[in-house]
């Protein structure tokens, strides 16, 4: 299982060992400031958006064509952008680091 790093807004490092699910449910789980997750992960509100650490972006891949929708209507979007939702928590993301954007 994974060990991820949240940057929350307030620029704070959260460390979630062994996370399983998808990344929003861990963050959740965690009660990681700037991940609401409202729609209850399935890809309608953009309130688990975060930003892939540049390294990683590869690794965690593009976002599906719902996902890419969703993120469409968020302004705080950008190349590395994902929602936490559609990230799958699997041994290939040990040590991935994600930034969650200011809601403002």
């Amino acid at each position: 299982m994974p060990k991820v790093t949240l940057i929350t807004p307030s620029k704070e490092k959260v460390i979630l060992e062994d996370a399983i699910g998808t990344l929003m449910e861990a963050a959740l789980d965690a009660d990681v400031e700037g991940i609401d997750g409202d729609c209850g992960g399935v890809c309608s509100c953009s309130t688990c958006h975060v930003h892939v650490a540049p390294e990683w972006v590869e690794r965690v891949g593009p976002p599906n064509d719902a996902e890419a929708d969703t993120l469409e209507f968020d302004e705080r979007t950008n190349s590395r952008s994902r929602l936490s939702c559609q990230i799958e928590l699997k041994d290939e993301l040990d040590g991935m680091v994600v930034e969650i954007p200011n809601s403002q």
